[in-house]
């Protein structure tokens, strides 16, 4: 659960002491080269000491980090747990498109339910963080996607710390964050199909175990309803601005190719289009959610 967005400390809208240290020391990490996130992983089964060091270190700055591995004999699958459980992902969210290990295999789907999803198609995804249609108990802390095998053309990752959005937006104006801290800031409707209630939050709330900022949001304009107020209207606006700047220094882009993905604390994250083509490449990637975020090493 989260708690009521705190009076004291980095996130408090009032106080500035707090606040510009934190602000300051996030932004001096930017801009960052995607090599700057990469940690080469020999064995993702069994990351060792100063692999696990590395990429935590670069969690502590970003967020989230991204990893390649020679490992190609291995399957997906045994890639994907194995990274999961060494960055502490230990409680993995079983949604009902997942398999009984809790990984799903995001693919273009030609049956069953998952073609009504457009993870599940060719198809761009929007900016959005994992899991925001989820119940408080089910928030998604973290999350890893690993690539498998990629498609022909396309199929491009883009991401951003959740950090940085919030600190964007409250750099334009703090009320904007403040509206967006709002308990009934964005409301998803209710899914039939999965029997989903409606799921009513804010996008920016702070994480009661770790004290770490959440975000929670999609850029979904079709079912997805706001507060009806001005300024939770403007702020949403003024977020969709910012995650749509193409010149932005905060975005790492990235198509990773079969061996490589990203590890995670539930950042902001979204997909260009794709083509498959059977016979020369159909795009796989492995995910795993949690209701964890990335661990320390051991």
């Amino acid at each position: 659960m989260f708690s009521d967005f705190p009076t004291k400390g980095s996130f408090a809208l009032a106080e500035q002491a707090a606040y510009r240290p934190w602000r300051d020391l996030k932004i001096s990490y930017y801009p960052i080269t995607k090599e700057d996130i990469f940690v080469d992983i020999a064995d993702p089964t069994q990351p060792t000491e100063r692999e696990r060091t590395k990429a935590m270190a670069i969690v502590q700055r970003t967020n989230f980090f991204l990893y390649r591995t020679p490992a190609l004999s291995l399957p997906g699958r045994e890639v994907a747990l194995g990274l999961a459980r060494a960055f502490g992902f230990h409680r993995l969210d079983a949604n009902p498109m997942a398999d009984e290990d809790g990984l799903t295999q995001v693919a273009v789907g030609e049956a069953g339910a998952k073609p009504r999803y457009i993870p599940y198609t060719d198809r761009p995804i929007q900016w959005h963080t994992d899991g925001y249609y989820n119940a408080p108990e089910r928030q998604i802390r973290g999350f890893l996607l690993h690539c498998e095998s990629r498609a022909v053309e396309g199929g491009e990752n883009f991401l951003m710390d959740p950090e940085i959005a919030y600190i964007l937006l409250r750099e334009r104006d703090p009320a904007l964050a403040a509206a967006l801290s709002h308990p009934e800031a964005m409301t998803v409707p209710a899914n039939e199909e999965e029997s989903r209630a409606p799921c009513t939050g804010p996008v920016f709330s702070v994480d009661a175990p770790s004290g770490q900022l959440h975000m929670r949001y999609t850029a979904r304009t079709r079912s997805i309803s706001w507060l009806d107020d001005a300024v939770v209207r403007a702020a949403a606006q003024a977020l969709a601005r910012i995650l749509d700047d193409s010149a932005s220094p905060y975005v790492v882009r990235h198509r990773f190719a079969p061996g490589e993905g990203v590890v995670c604390n539930n950042v902001l994250h979204g997909r260009t289009g794709f083509r498959d083509a059977p016979t020369l490449g159909r795009r796989l990637v492995w995910r795993a959610r949690s209701y964890d975020r990335i661990a320390s090493p051991r």
